[in-house]
């Protein structure tokens, strides 16, 4: 190290690149630290969207009972009959109407127990309370943790104990009518889901911190800390993010994530604090930490035999100076004057000036370099132009030999070929469905009197900024697998309509469909964001590139189509195809 610390020039050079190597060093270590902790709150993200969604899954399940209740009592005049006996009477006038309008004939139906059997799991499901109100008081039927069923009767509506919160679930009302009059009212049905069974199949989710809150600000913790936990939940639900960070304290903050119900009045908000979840994952942090550390440590000694190596050149290329003016090989770039060690070796190749010149074509050389550049870039330029004129001979031939279907078919493809190659990547909606109709016509010559197409879209769509040459490898999913050549009539329709917050369009086949496995595997792959292989490579890339494209903004759809074909579904937000077009502009 000494041979190169006492050259001047070299001593400064290691100074400055040691101070390089430990900033990129430090910066490149903050990154990766950034990026694992992004992948970790993406992981406690990625587990609160699959609590959430476990949760609204439960609720709708319920929900979808409910309403099946309320149709099976529709349908049966016995249910009817023993709930009207039910309605606004206490015990004993319950029993009392219920064996008045009972007939030897029939079996005596019990409204509580066929609640309990079908509505509630035999009294263990998330439903815990039913309870059947007048427009003063409700009779109630409850349902403990062991199923055993507990009634209430005659309790005014403002009783605590029909107090909606949060803490004691989510409450469904459903009108109870005259089922021969179905203007008259009889009654309202309250069902009572408990918050405790629905949240209890979520609470080993690796959540960290989590509440559901009302509209009313009841909160309900999942996970978590007490009060605490609720003071962060609520200062979450006050931001009015779906996402971000909130400050706890000097240099510490937490990050939170909230899920609006779509169908339910609450919120589903999940916390991780950094302070607690960077001590967790100290072990992965001290490994960054090494890693980087060997590399700088690596780098910098490879700069310092760099520089000794360096150093040895400079006292040898002093000896070379005799040999260079004898043209024996060629210098590099000049080098500026300096008063150091540099400005020697500069003085003495401006002397060799002349010399090199009579031995070293430096700019003829470079000539021919750039000539035969030019050469290639035209000939990249004659190529397209060749096969477009070719196009258009073989075209004009078809004409004269009054070839007009052969003379229209050439004319399609050249036309396609043209706007594929053209440099544009990002272009309207209407550009591309111009793509489309091109391979769509060419298809046409290929199947005449078999295929037909018909294209439906509004003039909103056409100005939509999207990427190049994504309609048409949809398009030819239908012909590689759907297409059928013995039918006369194989039909593709693309429709496209403006909704309020979105874009939809639709490519529509009466061709086969797609049995219900294939068609589940295809939907997992290509919501999957791996390196798995893929059998549909066309459509997994025209998921991918619009997803990239549209970010979140983008959903695509494939089902069935009710009498034969299938139908592909391609959603696109306003909001995202805003974003792009400015971004395009910008």
């Amino acid at each position: 190290m000494r041979s190169f610390m006492q050259i001047k020039i070299y001593r400064g050079k290691f100074i400055a690149y040691a101070i390089f190597v430990v900033f990129i060093g430090l910066a490149l270590g903050a990154l990766t630290c950034a990026v694992l902790l992004d992948q970790w709150l993406g992981n406690a993200r990625n587990d609160a969207d699959g609590a959430f969604s476990r949760v609204e899954n439960s609720l709708q399940y319920d929900a979808d009972r409910i309403e099946a209740f309320m149709q099976r009592v529709y349908s049966n005049d016995g249910l009817v009959s023993d709930i009207r006996s039910f309605l606004g009477n206490n015990a004993e006038g319950y029993l009392t109407s219920r064996l008045q309008l009972s007939q030897f004939n029939r079996p005596l139906v019990s409204f509580p127990d066929d609640m309990k059997s079908f509505l509630s799991n035999g009294g263990k499901g998330d439903i815990t309370q039913i309870s059947l109100h007048t427009e003063r008081e409700g009779n109630v039927v409850s349902f403990d943790d062991s199923g055993k069923t507990s009634f209430l009767f005659r309790v005014p509506n403002s009783d605590e104990t029909f107090r909606e919160t949060i803490g004691k679930g989510f409450v469904f009302h459903k009108k109870l009518s005259d089922p021969n009059q179905i203007s008259r009212q009889l009654g309202e049905f309250r069902f009572l889901v408990s918050s405790d069974r629905i949240f209890q199949t979520v609470q080993n989710d690796h959540l960290k911190e989590a509440a559901a809150v009302s509209a009313s600000g009841d909160v309900y913790l999942i996970a978590g800390s007490g009060p605490n936990t609720e003071k962060l939940v609520c200062r979450a639900v006050a931001d009015g993010r779906t996402h971000g960070f909130l400050s706890t304290g000097f240099a510490e903050r937490a990050y939170f994530v909230t899920f609006k119900s779509a169908g339910f009045d609450y919120r589903f908000v999940s916390i991780v604090e950094l302070t607690p979840l960077i001590r967790q994952q100290a072990s992965v942090l001290l490994i960054v930490f090494l890693i980087v550390l060997a590399a700088m440590i690596c780098v910098l000694l490879l700069i310092v035999y760099n520089l000794r190596e360096d150093a040895n050149f400079l006292r040898r290329i002093i000896n070379s100076i005799g040999r260079v003016k004898t043209a024996d090989f060629t210098p590099v770039n000049r080098a500026r004057y300096r008063k150091n060690e540099y400005g020697m070796i500069a003085r003495e190749l401006d002397d060799m000036i002349h010399q090199l010149d009579r031995h070293i074509r430096t700019n003829y050389l470079l000539k021919l370099k750039q000539q035969e550049t030019e050469m290639k870039a035209l000939q990249n330029q004659i190529n397209p132009h060749f096969l477009y004129n070719t196009l258009e001979v073989i075209r004009s031939s078809a004409l004269m030999n009054s070839a007009d279907y052969t003379s229209d078919a050439i004319a399609t493809l050249g036309a396609l070929y043209r706007d594929i190659v053209k440099n544009e990547n990002i272009i309207p909606l209407g550009s591309e469905l111009d793509l489309l109709q091109k391979y769509l016509k060419i298809m046409e010559f290929k199947y005449p009197d078999r295929f037909y197409y018909q294209f439906n879209v509004e003039t909103a769509l056409l100005s939509v900024t999207t990427v190049k040459f994504w309609l048409q490898p949809l398009a030819e999913n239908f012909f590689v697998h759907g297409f059928n050549p013995e039918s006369e009539f194989n039909l593709l329709i693309v429709n496209g309509w403006e909704e309020e917050d979105r874009f939809v369009l639709e490519i529509v086949d009466n061709g086969n469909r797609i049995s219900e496995d294939r068609l589940t595997e295809i939907r997992s792959k290509l919501s999957r964001f791996d390196d798995a292989p893929a059998d549909n490579i066309g459509l997994r890339n025209v998921y991918t590139r619009l997803h990239f494209f549209y970010g979140a903004g983008f959903f695509m759809k494939i089902d069935n189509n009710e009498e034969a074909g299938v139908k592909i579904t391609v959603i696109l937000s306003k909001e995202a195809t805003f974003d792009v077009q400015a971004a395009n502009r910008g």
